[in-house]
């Protein structure tokens, strides 16, 4: 999932994760399959490619994927994931070593932000069922589950990264098509290769940085400027055209670009980088 945009003006950004590429379907994909599986909005993705948002795709059909995303701006080294923008990346020395999307918390089962380490490494992993999801399954009037061992009906997948916070943890899945989605009970949940990329790189211990920020921009030459909103799923502000304005000032590039474009941006949340030529 990993890759590095060649800008107009022939730079390269470090800052970047993803690419454009052609796709080709499948039998059984679906709009929404294949924005889980790449990290694209299922309505971005349509309308990228002159599709109704509930088009049927068939074998053989060519899709254009663009999943540019801009890598947040951080201090420190290892796990970072930013809650709207539903991405992983693994940082290292400055550098990015991986970028998945992942699934994050519901609205309403929220994942938390702040600084956490790695706790456990786990392959395999038995599911106990938190007490909170048992008094969901019962409310909900379906099987209670204690336990759930490992299998193909295990929601943790074969891979269990836990965290020092509590039950909540970045774990595999068997059910692909919730990544990129709101809908965990906190954890964070990756498709199962991703999650075996991403348990080769880590290490007890390595610093795991949640974050919430529905706007990132990047500045990456005097001309050039990458802008990247996502919806403000969590009702915690962030993603007006305000904030839009005030992350380009602070990038450098206030009143540098065109009102317009600011305000297509910050109302399309199409949740990708978009590069903006600068006044």
């Amino acid at each position: 999932m990993l890759g590095i945009l060649l800008l107009a003006n022939g730079l390269t950004s470090d800052r970047l994760a993803g690419s454009v590429h052609w796709h080709e379907v499948v039998s059984g994909q679906s709009l929404t399959s294949i924005g889980a599986r790449f990290g694209v909005e299922s309505s971005t993705l349509a309308a990228d490619n002159g599709l109704r948002i509930n088009a049927r795709l068939t074998p053989g059909q060519h899709l254009v994927i663009d999943n540019r995303h801009i890598v947040p701006a951080v201090a420190v080294d290892g796990v970072v994931i930013n809650v709207p923008q539903r991405m992983l990346f693994v940082l290292r020395d400055g550098r990015v070593l991986g970028s998945f999307p992942v699934a994050v918390g519901r609205p309403s089962w929220p994942t938390p932000t702040g600084q956490f380490e790695i706790r456990v490494k786990e392959t395999d992993p038995t599911w106990d069922v938190p007490a909170s999801i048992q008094r969901e399954m019962a409310a909900a009037g379906k099987e209670v589950l204690c336990k759930v061992p490992p299998g193909p009906r295990n929601p943790l997948g074969t891979r269990w990264l836990g965290l020092s916070f509590s039950s909540i943890g970045i774990h595999g899945t068997n059910t692909p098509a919730s990544i990129y989605q709101f809908t965990t009970h906190g954890c964070i949940r990756l498709h199962q290769d991703d999650v075996a990329s991403l348990f080769a790189l880590v290490e007890i211990g390595t610093p795991v940085q949640i974050i919430y920020e529905p706007v990132l921009v990047a500045r990456v030459s005097l001309q050039e400027v990458l802008v990247e909103v996502h919806r403000d799923v969590y009702k915690r502000g962030g993603a007006t055209t305000a904030d839009v304005s005030r992350a380009l000032a602070q990038a450098g590039a206030a009143g540098l670009v065109d009102d317009r474009d600011v305000e297509r941006i910050a109302s399309g949340h199409s949740g990708r980088a978009t590069l903006l030529r600068l006044k």
